[in-house]
């Protein structure tokens, strides 16, 4: 039997797999690893797999459907998002209409959330496979039409849509293929960009799950819980040695975990492992801004080069509403610690968050400059179905449209979704740009920063995104 992985086409480079999914600003496209993950295990079971990103490939929709004629699979599997649903369904719905016989299975942030309104509005899926689907998958296909029994999926019985129990989380992550040989298999690294990494580079994860509870981040409510569950400190760096043995030419290592210091006695062994492996390696990874000094020194031991990290906002009480846990004496405290150790920060803030208005937001920007990392993004808040933000933004009136076809702009962006009271869309969008545009034209950030601090390959790797974000503003001022 033979499955057939597509990562859809899409009329712009997108980031299906991203918490953002949008053609980003700075060019960044991510691997589609959830799919990929699913590959290796239906691999792992003895299914014939054929694994296709139709997005690197800048595949249309009728390559596509052309594509799967010459395959002939009994299973497509894809994923949509919220963002590119609309065009995701017509899709799907050519790819039936033209490929007699497959059966389509669809999984990912959005139809996990709504998957009897995803049946509903596109009756040529067969069945959303919800959440973690690495192992649903085989248990569908052995399964055939008798689905009652498979744990995790939603389907059509007749005219009835049917939504079985959720599946189990995968408590043993180390059942998981490694990644890296899926992508090898399949894949070209170099297609994949991430504006602050060293191209080219990999996403891989250590663990699933995250425990903390911000309002507004969709992948811990729909794909993989709250519930934290990591591989172990072997098979973890087995990958890595792998990876550092097998594909020399990785330049750094993305951790892709939602947050991968969680655990940290485990991360310090993460750390150990590595050193006493004597593997070389450069990596990153997602962290929160209560990382302990000392953790963070061993990290940078390892080959730690940069931190993702979500301060959010630079008021207090917004923080406390979106439920995130932290205080800005921590964040402070983590900006100063980075700097001595000299890891590289992605500092990533939020704006139209529960409890923001003009003056809160502006109090963001001036934090901002207070912990002043390397690289950041002033992002607007986007309501994604299945969070608390969601349910806020819909239940006080503030919510523009859940017509998710004019989520994205006409250039690939993520409009702005939510009208405050104190500014609608528009201004926000506005004011996002504008932070943007005061903190990386700034002089301090241009000669103290950029100037200063970049080695040659850094500088080439920082100019590509800075261009890519000046042709975004180009093209937002001529509008």
């Amino acid at each position: 039997m033979k499955i057939l992985f597509l990562n859809l086409p899409y009329l712009f480079d997108i980031s299906r797999a991203s918490r953002w999914p949008e053609k980003t600003k700075s060019g960044t496209l991510y691997y589609p690893y959830w799919l990929c993950y699913a590959a290796g295990v239906c691999m792992e079971q003895g299914y014939e797999v054929e694994l296709v990103d139709c997005i690197t490939k800048k595949m249309t929709r009728e390559e596509t459907v052309e594509l799967v004629k010459n395959s002939a699979p009994d299973y497509v599997m894809c994923e949509i998002t919220t963002s590119t649903c609309g065009y995701d369904y017509d899709t799907i719905r050519a790819i039936k209409a033209g490929c007699a016989g497959v059966k389509i299975l669809v999984g990912g942030t959005h139809a996990t959330v709504l998957s009897e309104q995803v049946l509903a509005q596109c009756p040529e899926i067969d069945a959303v496979v919800r959440q973690e689907y690495d192992f649903t998958l085989g248990e569908v296909m052995a399964a055939g039409d008798a689905l009652e029994n498979v744990a995790g999926i939603t389907y059509r019985v007749g005219d009835r849509i049917v939504k079985n129990p959720d599946r189990p989380w995968l408590e043993n992550i180390d059942s998981l293929p490694f990644v890296s040989k899926v992508y090898e298999k399949f894949l070209d690294v170099n297609d994949y960009y991430y504006a602050f990494a060293r191209k080219p580079m990999i996403q891989i994860f250590s663990a699933r799950g995250c425990p903390f509870h911000c309002n507004f981040c969709s992948y811990p409510e729909s794909m993989s819980g709250r519930c934290f569950r990591k591989r172990s400190t072997e098979n973890f760096v087995d990958e890595l040695e792998y990876i550092a043995k097998n594909m020399p030419y990785i330049r750094e290592i993305f951790i892709e975990d939602d947050t991968f210091t969680v655990d940290r006695k485990r991360v310090m062994e993460i750390c150990e492992e590595i050193l006493a492996r004597g593997l070389k390696l450069v990596w990153s990874c997602n962290t929160r801004a209560d990382l302990p000094y000392e953790v963070m020194a061993k990290m940078k031991q390892a080959g730690c080069r940069l931190l993702v990290v979500g301060y959010e906002s630079g008021n207090q009480s917004v923080l406390d509403e979106t439920r995130k846990g932290i205080k800005l004496e921590q964040s402070l405290e983590f900006a100063k610690n980075t700097k001595k150790l000299k890891i590289k920060v992605f500092g990533c803030f939020m704006i139209g968050l529960k409890g923001d208005n003009r003056e809160t937001i502006e109090e963001t920007f001036r934090f901002a400059k207070k912990v002043y990392p390397d690289m950041c993004f002033f992002q607007q808040a986007v309501p994604f179905p299945g969070t608390a933000f969601y349910s806020w933004a819909k239940e006080n009136g503030y919510l523009r449209t859940e017509d998710y076809s004019k989520w994205l702009n006409p250039d690939g962006y993520l409009d702005c979704l939510v009208d405050y009271p104190y500014a609608d869309h528009r201004e926000i969008e506005r004011i996002r740009d504008n932070l943007m545009s005061r903190y990386y034209f700034s002089f301090t950030y241009i000669f103290k920063t950029f100037l200063a601090n970049l080695s040659w390959v850094e500088f080439k790797r920082v100019t590509k995104s800075g261009f890519n974000y000046i042709l975004f503003r180009i093209k937002k001022i001529g509008k």
